[in-house]
């Protein structure tokens, strides 16, 4: 049911962060966060009373009471997609437990959504019949009965496909440094006559899925990135020492990989991109003067900077904007500071 089911249906409208499926008097239900309204506006605009299934099955979608949810475990009953780490668990959760208390919702009553504050709802919709609706996904459209699926199936795949790059900064090296924020990277590949464009092989699918709800949308080098699967389920490498001008490079056994070991606690620092970076393993003789200097030779806006109080190894560092911040965390990533230490940046949960 998730996987074929929930998931396909709401993620053509954006990044979904979690789902919570449970039964309710006999029926499956479900609960979705988005990472913005604006996509939770133009799901329920575009699903609410679609036929799905069959022709007598009907979809309701209507804006809950809780304001977010926190899963415990990912499993066919519940994924977070921004945690990695969550164990499976198991069991059914039906609503006559209370749900709330099993994976501590935040149940507050909010009123009925009428749209973002400032969303124009028809940007970038076709408009028709004086309805802002967006077209319907084919992915919705040609949902078929359980066991007759015609839409592709991209549950487990791992390899995504990157587009609107900018072909004169964009490189391997830099997609890898970026995309490993949420995943390990193993393959990247930009394409040879189509610069635009690049595939980016991850771990898992999971892995796979964070990037995209981080990065689809994100500013990259002057241009709006766009992230989603790919149609490839991997990175083909070029046989026979054909030179393909260092558009393609294997990191499986890269020693930057940051989710390397299980459990680390860098399953539980993984933060949207932000303007404002965390920084770690700084050596003790370098100051937040040298730390300025550092980040605003890359061409940043450096704001603010400070060290940790009780760790002098750790700082944060705030830039004029999240796009500075992004070009900066590519170029300073595993940049050496001296006694044998590199630094290592990443998005920050706080700003200064």
């Amino acid at each position: 049911m998730f996987k074929t089911s929930a998931e396909q249906i709401l993620s053509p409208f954006g990044p979904v962060l979690r789902i919570i499926i449970f039964t309710k008097y006999g029926k499956f239900q479900a609960l979705a966060e988005y990472d913005n309204p604006r996509s939770a506006y133009c799901a329920k605009k575009t699903l609410n009373g679609q036929g799905i299934f069959t022709s007598d099955c009907f979809i309701r979608v209507d804006y809950s009471k809780f304001t977010s949810l926190a899963i415990k475990y990912n499993n066919e009953k519940s994924r977070d997609f921004t945690r990695l780490d969550l164990p499976s668990g198991d069991g059914q959760i039906y609503m006559d437990q209370p749900i709330a208390a099993a994976y501590g919702i935040q149940n507050n009553i909010v009123p009925s959504y009428t749209g973002a504050a400032g969303f124009t709802p028809n940007m970038s919709f076709s408009q028709g019949a004086g309805s802002l609706v967006p077209p319907l996904p084919t992915a919705v459209r040609s949902l078929a009965p359980p066991g007759q699926r015609t839409y592709p199936d991209f549950s487990e795949n791992s390899v995504l496909l990157v587009s609107n790059l900018n072909p004169n900064a964009v490189t391997p090296y830099g997609l890898f440094i970026l995309f490993g924020i949420y995943g390990n990277v193993h393959r990247v590949k930009i394409m040879f006559r189509t610069k635009e464009k690049a595939l980016v092989q991850m771990a898992d699918a999971n892995q796979a899925r964070l990037a995209i709800s981080y990065l689809n949308g994100q500013k990259l080098y002057g241009r709006v990135l766009h992230a989603t699967f790919s149609k490839h389920h991997t990175v083909q490498l070029l046989r026979g020492g054909r030179d393909d001008q260092g558009l393609t490079k294997d990191y499986s056994n890269s020693p930057l990989h940051r989710f390397k070991i299980p459990g680390s606690k860098n399953f539980q620092n993984i933060f949207p991109p932000s303007a404002t970076l965390h920084l770690s393993n700084i050596p003790s003789c370098v100051t937040v003067d040298d730390m300025k200097n550092l980040f605003a030779s890359t061409g940043c806006t450096v704001k603010a900077c400070r060290f940790f109080r009780n760790n002098c190894r750790t700082a944060l560092i705030q830039l004029g904007s999240v796009e500075e911040a992004v070009h900066a965390l590519i170029e300073l990533h595993n940049h050496d500071l001296g006694q044998n230490r590199t630094l290592r940046v990443s998005f920050a949960k706080h700003t200064i």
